[in-house]
């Protein structure tokens, strides 16, 4: 093992890997630069604060911004097959973290202003950082995944059911009391069944009452259907996880077996 191989190993452990002193450090602090870029990000877009603070932002920004790509350089640099992390979801995430600061050197003059501040709203980008210590996310993704086409029927009994009930109460309440049309009864029939309720249109006859209360009470009913089928799939998901956290010294993945001695993505040795 060569002096550069070992360094290169030290520092995958302590940027990837968190079961070390080291690590945890790493991912405490990196958490918490995240967090405050972002607070600085929705400090900054307050008109008064800006006009006050603009200089101390623009410090902090360019800070955090050094910082991310001092980390991005640093992931690149021990992993074996950097192109693997440059175009994986987090590495994609991680340039766009960094990125819209630089653009701001092409793109100047006064009329691109417009073109800088929506430039400056990339750096949101930041927040989907925090999935590098969210490792559990992976239940949410595994449980929407198999739970995607029971929540479709369900969807589809709740298109129908508006639908049928739009032209219900269209014929029980007709243009003088603001259903003037099936698509605007089937509105009102979506805004009641998730109760938001607006109270743009409103029925005034007995039956539409009626229709009203019936529509209420599915809604109520129903709002747990999709909740349930998505709990469901997470705690199965969760019974069935074997993976580790490892990452990949080579990919940087993870998703392992606990007992696996190659990347399954990359064939490198763990």
């Amino acid at each position: 093992m060569t002096k550069q191989q070992s360094w290169r190993e030290r520092l995958h452990e302590v940027i990837y890997e968190s079961n070390t002193t080291a690590g945890k450090v790493f991912d405490i602090v990196l958490l918490a630069l995240i967090i405050i870029s972002i607070v600085v990000v929705m400090l900054d877009s307050v008109a008064h604060l800006h006009l006050r603070y603009g200089r101390l932002f623009f410090i902090l920004e360019w800070s955090f911004t050094g910082i991310f790509t001092l980390e991005y350089i640093l992931r690149l640099m021990c992993i074996e097959k950097p192109s693997k992390y440059i175009f994986s979801p987090l590495g994609i995430i991680d340039l766009l973290a960094v990125i819209p600061s630089y653009m701001s050197f092409v793109y100047v003059g006064s009329q691109s202003l417009l073109v800088l501040r929506a430039l400056r709203l990339l750096r949101v980008f930041r927040i989907f950082r925090l999935a590098h210590f969210l490792s559990e996310m992976r239940f949410l993704h595994v449980a929407l995944v198999n739970s995607a086409r029971k929540v479709s029927i369900f969807l589809l009994f709740v298109i129908s059911a508006v639908v049928i009930l739009g032209s219900i109460i269209y014929l029980a309440e007709g243009p003088e009391h603001g259903f003037t049309s099936i698509p605007q009864s089937v509105y009102w029939a979506i805004v009641t069944i998730t109760t938001v309720g607006y109270g743009d249109i409103a029925p005034a006859t007995p039956l539409g009452k009626l229709i009203a209360s019936f529509i209420m009470l599915l809604g109520y009913g129903i709002i747990a259907v999709p909740t349930g089928i998505v709990s469901t799939e997470m705690a199965m998901a969760a019974r069935e996880q074997r993976h580790s956290h490892q990452a990949c010294p080579s990919c940087g993945r993870e998703g392992h077996e606990h007992d696996a001695k190659h990347c399954k993505y990359c064939g490198a040795k763990l």
